[in-house]
């Protein structure tokens, strides 16, 4: 019996090891796709991190658990060379929306995203609701 559940715990281990993935990514050029622009985008299973600038850099972090909605947006031009851009709208109070832009595999890191923001919220026991204003219907029913 312990030895079935040493085994189980090695399995559930390795799970959770094949589960964390990290994509780094480079924004591109639209034409041609080359990576010729200092914006690196790293997601990972805990955080959202965007690195722009060459002299003056900015590094602009959002955790996935604020992650509400994720939306892949490609223009014609970036379906041509194999490129998208994935727009996140967060709770983040500096950046409601970020833009992954123009970046290889972006369907894939959407997937991911969507994914991962789930289970972040989901380990945080955080719930994510909207605003729908509310307080106007209770001022109606007086």
């Amino acid at each position: 019996m312990e030895e079935y559940r040493d085994e189980t715990k090695d399995m559930e281990e390795k799970e959770e090891r094949e589960d964390i993935r990290e994509y780094v990514e480079r924004k591109r050029w639209v034409f041609f796709g080359l990576p010729f622009t200092f914006t690196k985008y790293t997601v990972n299973e805990r955080v959202i991190t965007i690195n722009a600038g060459l002299l003056n850099t900015t590094e602009n972090d959002c955790y996935l658990y604020k992650v509400q909605d994720v939306e892949l947006k490609t223009s014609l031009a970036e379906r041509i060379f194999g490129l998208g851009t994935v727009a996140c709208y967060t709770g983040d109070n500096t950046h409601p929306q970020l833009y992954l832009e123009h970046i290889k595999h972006a369907k894939e890191v959407k997937d991911y995203i969507l994914h991962a923001s789930e289970t972040a919220r989901r380990k945080r026991r955080t719930l994510n609701t909207l605003n729908i204003d509310a307080d106007d219907i209770d001022m109606d029913a007086d």
